[in-house]
């Protein structure tokens, strides 16, 4: 069974500019480019989009499908079950949920940063409703990222970004929406 630890802020601009400069000042070693990722929640038999979700992710033209059990800790630092495959064919997989009786019950939309930091992975987010910076490690890896990126006082942010969509996105036929405006 796999266990995430991550820790996650809501910043702003300038906190997102200066963690960005910290990366590369403490040697941070970039993952690739900014990623635009597109992900779809699932509701259905045994899923809950609080704490039991199935999620299908749709990024650079891979589709990654992941199962999270979230932990119900107050805890800054969260720890959840996630198991997590890459997937051939993402709309044959959509196709296939929805066979089986599972239909999207969220959907966002994310820009998405990698990065090395020591033993841990830092990604800078940009979703429709907010930045947000995550490290993802051993507790005591991510409580060093946090300091060394200067991170020891921003804002930590409890909520999965499904719970985020469904506070602060649309509704459109019964899914709730996070999208980037289209030009």
């Amino acid at each position: 069974m796999g266990v995430e630890i991550e820790k996650k802020y809501r910043v702003s601009r300038e906190q997102t500019e200066s963690v960005r400069a910290r990366l590369g000042e403490v040697g941070g070693e970039a993952r690739g480019g900014e990623e635009f990722e597109e992900n779809v929640i699932y509701t259905g038999p045994g899923l809950d989009p609080r704490r039991r979700v199935l999620r299908l992710r749709r990024v650079g033209g891979r589709g990654l499908f992941t199962f999270k059990e979230r932990d119900s800790s107050a805890a800054a630092v969260k720890r959840h079950r996630e198991e997590e495959t890459e997937v051939a064919d993402a709309e044959a997989l959509a196709a296939i949920l929805e066979a089986l009786g599972y239909r999207p019950a969220l959907v966002y939309e994310k820009r998405r940063s990698t990065w090395l930091v020591g033993e841990t992975e830092v990604v800078l987010d940009e979703l429709p409703f907010g930045l947000f910076v995550e490290i993802e490690g051993e507790e005591e890896a991510i409580l060093d990222a946090e300091a060394r990126l200067g991170l020891e006082g921003a804002e930590a942010e409890h909520s999965p970004y499904p719970d985020l969509t469904m506070r602060e996105g649309e509704e459109r036929d019964g899914v709730f929406e996070a999208r980037f405006a289209r030009p």
